[in-house]
């Protein structure tokens, strides 16, 4: 967690990222609805496109979730006294950049967006009806409730942008995605800015928002975060360009180690067709192939799959392959879906999933393996992948890097299998 006392990331380390992104184009909604987590993070945020909106003729409606009265923990000033000071904020610097714009405050408690997710995800299904585009804070902020109330903005089926706000605090251009970066110029926020008293200027001296921190927000640009994609052949063949083995696969112990225990985590001691998804030079390959009568595997990279066939390995076949468009013809008695999933956004995955259970034999094995630390690039996270999966498992193998699991409609253990149990 970071601490918002602390110096944040100098804004000139953001500018190269700034000054590459392509302008967001605003003129192409009539309605408008910018969510804040709390009040004071429309204006930093998405003021300026709060304040265009008015400029063009756009209708927008801004909604705060929380009341923001657990932003001065150690305050004389109770909770309840805190909230309305903040209310009379956020009304203020909403009128300051746009006296037409709608505000919908919820007046959920501060930090409690977690628990209170259903009723949340309600109110904002209500206040965002009829919208052409949600302007939501950045999932990966940092902060629970910016990732909470993005999580449940995307659920809302509306077309979305992310603003960031603490990220620009702890991060830097090597761990936010700035290549989802669009810009929209944006004329002076600082009044509205400032009209956040209790921010800006503190509260019995205790200010929130440092004034370097709050340098981020007065530029004269907005920077938003366009949805994520999943990642395609261009992103895999760039890496194979750089690099034969762009993960070392051939060479790091903690390769060679989490492939045997793949593989060990086999429930049968032999498959007929298997198929390995996103099978990069085919390293696993080889093993798999030991246990396998034949395997397909496949990946999106023409270099890897070129790579993959120069092993020779007699029951595989490999193929430049994209299952998510088009499956291959089942059943399989083996998938195999190792360091994959997370390329792929969450729908996606999800719709590659019931093609995976669709042509799955039954009493076919499902083993999935996937790195579970943060990588910037990837849609979604290792433990995702595994969360979205609507199988029984059968076999559970977590560590801090990774996890593996296998799934199967067939539950029997191997022991009662052979008749030992």
């Amino acid at each position: 967690m970071f601490d918002s006392t602390q110096p944040p990331t100098a804004l000139s380390v953001w500018q190269d990222s700034i000054d590459a992104a392509p302008e967001f184009d605003l003129g192409a909604y009539e309605s408008i609805v910018v969510v804040a987590p709390h009040p004071d993070d429309e204006t930093l945020g998405a003021g300026g496109l709060i304040a265009a909106c008015g400029e063009r003729g756009i209708h927008v409606r801004v909604v705060v979730v929380t009341d923001g009265s657990g932003s001065h923990p150690g305050s004389e000033t109770t909770p309840g006294e805190l909230a309305l000071l903040r209310a009379a904020e956020v009304t203020q610097a909403v009128t300051l950049l746009n006296p037409d714009a709608e505000l919908d405050l919820l007046w959920h408690r501060d930090g409690t967006t977690e628990e209170n997710r259903d009723a949340i995800r309600s109110d904002l299904e209500r206040a965002a009806a009829g919208a052409d585009l949600i302007v939501s804070p950045w999932r990966g902020d940092g902060h629970r409730d910016h990732r909470v109330v993005g999580e449940l903005c995307a659920t809302l089926g509306i077309p979305m942008v992310e603003y960031p706000i603490w990220a620009w605090h702890w991060g830097s251009p090597d761990s936010v995605p700035t290549a989802r970066f669009t810009v929209l110029p944006v004329g002076d926020k600082r009044a509205a800015i400032t009209a956040h008293a209790t921010q800006v200027l503190g509260l019995a001296g205790d200010v929130v928002l440092r004034p370097d921190f709050v340098e981020h927000f007065t530029t004269g640009t907005e920077v938003f975060l366009v949805p994520q994609t999943s990642l395609g052949a261009d992103y895999f063949d760039a890496l194979y360009e750089r690099h034969d083995d762009p993960w070392a696969f051939e060479s790091r112990w903690y390769e060679r180690r989490k492939r045997a225990l793949t593989v060990a985590s086999l429930p049968d001691e032999r498959y007929g067709r298997a198929l390995e998804i996103g099978c990069s030079i085919g390293v696993l390959s080889a093993d798999l192939a030991e246990r396998c009568d034949d395997l397909l595997a496949v990946d999106l990279s023409s270099a890897a799959i070129e790579s993959a066939r120069e092993r020779g390995i007699e029951n595989a076949r490999f193929e430049v392959m994209d299952v998510a468009a088009a499956f291959p013809e089942g059943p399989f008695d083996l998938i195999v879906l190792s360091e994959v999933g997370y390329y792929l956004t969450l729908d996606d995955l999800q719709a590659l999933l019931a093609q995976i259970t669709e042509h799955l034999s039954e009493g076919g094995t499902l083993v999935a393996c996937h790195w579970r630390h943060p990588v910037k690039d990837y849609p979604i996270g290792g433990d995702d992948v595994h969360a979205a999966i609507d199988l029984p498992r059968i076999v559970h193998h977590e560590e801090d890097d990774f996890l593996l699991e296998v799934f199967s409609r067939d539950t029997r253990s191997v022991a009662r299998k052979e008749g030992l149990a």
